[in-house]
């Protein structure tokens, strides 16, 4: 989430091909394209370098076709800048790796196995019918990495920090010599998990039966 002071950096960067007639697009573009790396906005930024040179370089005396167009040019760097630069905002200030995006990203898939796993313990039957901790089966919503270890296949199991495919493989058949477990301790004690797994399965593991 942007803090207020780089929001208001931001609809200020955003807005400034705006506030200055055109004449700040181009290096709104370049802060752009060398903060986001992106190839197609490096090669988009020469368009918009046109666009400036086109109208301030044309004498607003002129009255032949050439001024159409540099008023045309200068429309367009206002109105496409702007445009441009506010869909692009987010991207330009809050970028999806960001170590601040990645733990508020984190906190809320906490949040949201929390609330999940509350279903699960207020109602079992209910949590089985929405298919909480089963991603690998169609439902609207996100669980935040839940993994109903007593029916998930081997490929979800891996999808637990730590669970390998080798341990994925030995759970599944215990799973089915067994008819399943009751919790993360009693996985790691039938399966051979080495422990430091225990908690990690306590975390995004249910039990469903």
């Amino acid at each position: 989430m942007q803090k207020p002071a780089r929001t208001i950096g931001s609809y200020l960067w955003a807005l400034s091909p705006l506030y200055t007639l055109g004449l700040a697009t181009p290096v709104t573009m370049l802060i752009a394209a060398a903060r986001l790396r992106s190839l197609r906005m490096w090669l988009v930024w020469p368009l918009y370098i046109a666009l400036t040179v086109l109208w301030v370089g044309t004498d607003p005396d002129d009255e032949s076709a050439m001024a159409n167009v540099a008023t045309a040019a200068f429309m367009l760097s206002i109105v496409l800048g702007t445009g441009h630069a506010l869909v692009i905002r987010r991207r330009v200030f809050d970028p999806p790796d960001s170590l601040e995006n990645a733990e508020a990203e984190a906190r809320r898939r906490r949040d949201l196995r929390d609330q999940a796993a509350e279903i699960v313990r207020r109602s079992p039957e209910m949590a089985l019918e929405m298919r909480i901790g089963r991603p690998d089966l169609p439902r609207p919503y996100d669980d935040g990495g839940l993994v109903d270890v007593n029916h998930a296949p081997a490929s979800v199991l891996t999808q637990i920090p730590g669970i390998t495919p080798e341990l994925a493989a030995g759970i599944v058949q215990v799973r089915a010599e067994t008819g399943g477990f009751v919790s993360a301790e009693e996985v790691a004690a039938m399966t051979g998990l080495p422990p430091a797994l225990t908690p990690r399965l306590a975390e995004y593991g249910i039990f469903l039966r």
